[in-house]
């Protein structure tokens, strides 16, 4: 066999591992985190007094169209790389809590000073997927602060912390009930409580919600709305979604008053349609949006995707993920993709915490030796990335004077 034979086989036996053990792979991952913190950052300048939802959740979704069609442009064997979004844009003001992304004929009231906003989201690139969720409270200017509510300062800070210390626990060898156990630990000690019905999943090619998922605390015994999550045990080479939603009151969201507009295909069921509209919608799904979730607001034809949804969600074909309430309390929700890499757990999407979420609550001591390496961490790295960047200023400088 020739050499030029050896290392196309190499390179083919490469293409077909699809965990962060491909190198290929685990950058297709981070640069999908990179579009999904930039349109994050876009959208946290767009949520200003008068902005609409709508258009914030068309303006995110083609931040991330835009540039992730910037991205692995040549074709591999005559066929173009997937990619662009892989969870729809959704804005989920004040009591909603996710999944909304309204119809151009159902737009809410615009935004207004002191609105909650949670915004959720996702990209992949060739199938490796990247989502995050972040919390902010809509001011007067980008400079303003809100004025301090006690109670959301609360569920914010245990929120965010919460997800940095879960994404920290999710480690090879570590269990789910690890991680449910730490978050639990930090809602307690802030006085919220987590929302029951949100899940961490482990990501795959393609599979937004895989087998592996986390709940964000134990269920309580006989109650028949809390589903037990088997236990499971993390390994090198996996991706985490790492989502967190805590509440200043009972966190038992449900679905409310608005239209389910994000839907996914249920690739596992089949079924004969009888309503011509249920099966113009179905094939549209299956071609466009084959594997991950979608709005109904990007389908050909609204007004019979209207008509054909019931008779495609009764027959378990496609998967609602309705607009969750809590009008329990208030509720802040964050989300970040972690990747389990050989040097460790690498948190690669995900905003800071806005500075004006304060808390005159503590964390227990478990928790603030978590939260101290992680920032001590993150502070090396910041002096690392700063150093490097100082090197290379200065090799400039002195290849521009000996030229």
């Amino acid at each position: 066999m020739s050499d030029d034979e050896v290392s196309t086989n190499e390179a083919e036996e490469e293409q077909d591992i699809t965990d962060l053990s491909n190198s290929d792979v685990c950058t297709k991952y981070q640069e999908a985190a990179k579009i999904v913190n930039l349109a994050l950052e876009g959208l946290v300048l767009q949520c200003i007094p008068g902005a609409k939802v709508l258009d914030l959740c068309e303006f995110g979704h083609t931040v991330m169209e835009a540039q992730a069609a910037k991205l692995y442009q040549k074709k591999v064997n005559g066929v173009a790389i997937d990619r662009g979004v892989s969870f729809p844009v959704c804005i989920s003001v004040n009591d909603v809590v996710c999944n909304h992304s309204p119809l151009p004929t159902e737009e809410r009231p615009p935004l207004k000073v002191g609105d909650i906003v949670k915004m959720d989201l996702g990209c992949h690139i060739d199938g490796y997927i990247a989502v995050a969720a972040h919390t902010c409270v809509v001011t007067e200017s980008p400079e303003a602060q809100p004025e301090k509510d006690e109670e959301l300062g609360n569920v914010a800070v245990a929120a965010y912390n919460a997800m940095l210390v879960a994404a920290a626990s999710i480690k090879a060898g570590a269990t789910n009930a690890d991680v449910t156990k730490a978050v639990e630990r930090v809602a307690s000690a802030y006085g919220v409580t987590p929302i029951s019905s949100v899940r961490m999943h482990q990501m795959k090619r393609y599979v937004l919600d895989g087998v592996k998922e986390v709940a964000l605390k134990a269920p309580v015994p006989d109650d028949p709305e809390e589903e037990k999550v088997p236990e499971c045990t993390f390994e090198q080479a996996e991706v985490y979604a790492v989502d967190v939603a805590m509440s200043t009151g009972d966190g038992k969201a449900r679905p409310g008053e608005f239209r389910t507009t994000v839907f996914k295909r249920n690739v596992e069921q089949q079924y004969h349609l009888k309503v011509k509209a249920s099966r113009q919608l179905l094939a549209e799904v299956d071609k466009k949006f084959p594997t991950l979730p979608f709005t109904m607001r990007h389908l050909s034809d609204l007004r019979s995707a209207k008509l054909g949804i019931t008779e495609c969600i009764t027959h378990g074909l496609l998967t609602p993920y309705p607009s969750m309430h809590d009008y329990s309390g208030k509720v802040a929700h964050f989300k970040c993709t972690v990747l389990l890499l050989p040097s460790g757990t690498a948190r690669v999407t995900g905003l800071t915490l806005p500075s004006y979420f304060t808390t005159d609550k503590a964390a227990d001591e478990e928790t603030q030796k978590v939260l101290t390496e992680i920032a001590d961490a993150e502070a090396k790295k910041a002096a690392k990335k700063a150093a490097k960047r100082k090197n290379k200023k200065k090799k400039k400088v002195e290849v521009t004077l000996s030229a």
